[in-house]
Parts: C-alpha cells; structure tokens; sequence
C-alpha cells in the first residue's frame, strides 16, 4: 500500500512520518484490497486534526479526526487510525454479507 502524508500549517518531520505509515498501515491487516492511502495533517490555532482517503478497488474511505486545544497531533493519528480500522471492517462486513446466501 502507497501512504502519502502531507500536512497543512505544520511541518512532516520523519518521525511523525513513521508514525504514520504504522498506524495508518495497520488497516492492511483488515483490508486487501487498498491500493493508496492518502494522510492530510492540519494545525489551526493550537488545534490538530488528520484526514485521510484510503482508496481500493471500487472503494474509497475517507476518515477525520478532530481535537481540542490540549491534544497533540499523536493523539489525533491514533484516534484517526481507530476511525479507520472500524470503517474497514464494518465495509468487509458489508461486502461479506452481500455474497452470502439468504
């Protein structure tokens, strides 16, 4: 799977970078078909959030944590990544259920 991170008012250092790709890349685990995944960070006035597409065969994701003054933007990848992983399995739930006989 392709991650891209961008951030927007704030700078990617490596080490928010690794982070992540592991989070991020954890929904592989759940989700095979996922081709790109795309990770936007955002800072507006002491506030974090992250936003992320993930895009698969015919399937597109899209996730958004947001947060209060005090969190940092760790807790926002983490809560983005939580968002995400529950979103793949309720689709792979989804798709399983379609192809099952009544």
């Amino acid at each position: 799977m392709h991650i891209t991170v961008t951030g927007q008012q704030i700078d990617i250092t490596s080490a928010l970078r690794d982070y992540v790709v592991d989070k991020v890349g954890r929904i592989q685990r759940h989700f095979d078909q996922a081709v790109t995944a795309d990770v936007v960070l955002h800072m507006e006035k002491k506030r974090f959030s992250a936003e992320a597409n993930v895009r698969g065969r015919g399937t597109l994701i899209h996730a958004l944590a947001e947060g209060a003054e005090g969190e940092d933007m760790y807790a926002m990848i983490d809560l983005l990544a939580d968002k995400l992983d529950r979103q793949v399995l309720r689709h792979k739930e989804k798709a399983i259920e379609q192809h099952r006989p009544g």
